[in-house]
């Protein structure tokens, strides 16, 4: 499982100086939250975890920041199947983790396996490519769905006489 990487909101600000953007407002407020975070957040996501922190920072300063961290190569965007995309930092050093979301309830979780990163550089190879950067999104159902939600019937074969 992934922890959370301060180091990165120290690098997302030292990037946005040197390009020229100045401190304080909304995109710091999204930086440090995510900077603070395991996974990747929607939008609506951070603007509730700011408010439940007592910051009011309006949805549309949200995506602006947004635009401007994933302009930089600072966030990653993830279309993870849910109604809007997940955002997340970009680490530096390139280390990186996936994600498992349920169909269901869409709670998204993130993952790292060696073993995959491995079987990814072993098919870049075979396909004759350097293999420079990946996703790998799995879709399932959680356990808690899972208990919730009846298993479907099998299908009847219509038979002719």
């Amino acid at each position: 499982m992934s922890i959370p990487d301060p180091s990165w909101g120290t690098h997302a600000h030292t990037v946005l100086e040197e390009a020229g953007h100045r401190r304080g407002g909304a995109r710091d407020e999204v930086i440090d939250l995510l900077a603070s975070q395991a996974c990747a957040l929607s939008a609506q996501d951070i603007e509730t975890a700011l408010r439940a922190q007592g910051r009011a920072v309006g949805r549309a300063s949200i995506y602006r920041a947004l635009d401007v961290l994933v302009e930089y190569g600072l966030i990653k965007r993830l279309e993870v199947g849910r109604a809007e995309a997940c955002y997340e930092p970009a680490n530096p050093g390139g280390h990186h983790h996936h994600h498992v979301v349920c169909e269901v309830c869409g709670e998204l979780a993130a993952f790292d396996d060696r073993e995959l990163e491995a079987a990814i550089a072993r098919l870049g190879a075979r396909l004759g490519m350097h293999i420079d950067d990946h996703d790998v999104l799995l879709r399932g159902t959680c356990r808690e769905c899972a208990g919730r939600v009846p298993t479907a019937t099998p299908p009847q074969h219509l038979h002719q006489h």
